[in-house]
């Protein structure tokens, strides 16, 4: 995979993307100039504590993508088990490919090279509506979430929410 290819490969997902939106996110470029920096709406997903929150966040992509998978951040705040506290998601689709060394994720739930910028998306969406608290990255919010889910966690998620609308339409 040259760069070339990927590049165009990065350009015909966001062709696709702008064509045929999918329900939950939308996704442009950082700087029209820069095919590897993306940055990404996330709108919290219905009947989860996220619900109402829109959450900016940036796909960044590695030169040799698809054959590696792109790192994603979220730029606005945002309180969950798999999201650590700088706001780099954790989640097994943006894994490296290959075997877990610790041996919780089988080769086929990590990276693969058919995923897309959607079915990453698709993945953080799930992950915000059912978060993965036996791999946490967060782990003071996956106690929380395990142990107070209706009390301190659910504070925590709803000034993320509120700070995110804020920010969106403020």
């Amino acid at each position: 995979m040259t760069e070339l290819q990927s590049a165009l490969l990065l350009r015909r997902q966001l062709a696709e993307l702008n064509k045929n939106p999918v329900e939950g996110f939308s996704a442009g470029l950082i700087d029209d100039n820069d095919l590897y920096r993306w940055e990404v709406l996330i709108i919290g997903p219905p009947d989860t504590l996220y619900e109402g929150g829109v959450f900016k966040a940036h796909l960044t992509f590695p030169k040799d993508y698809p054959l590696r998978p792109p790192k994603m951040k979220f730029i606005t705040e945002i309180w969950h088990p798999n999201v650590d506290k700088n706001g780099d998601v954790c989640i097994s689709i943006l894994h490296e490919p290959g075997e877990d060394k610790y041996g919780y994720e089988k080769p086929e739930e990590r990276w693969l090279p058919i995923h897309t910028v959607e079915t990453i998306m698709i993945s953080v969406i799930s992950m915000l509506a059912d978060p993965n608290g036996d791999s946490p990255t967060n782990v003071d919010a996956a106690k929380e979430w395990r142990e107070d889910r209706n009390g301190e966690f659910k504070r925590k998620v709803a000034r993320c929410v509120r700070k995110s609308q804020e920010t969106a339409f403020g």
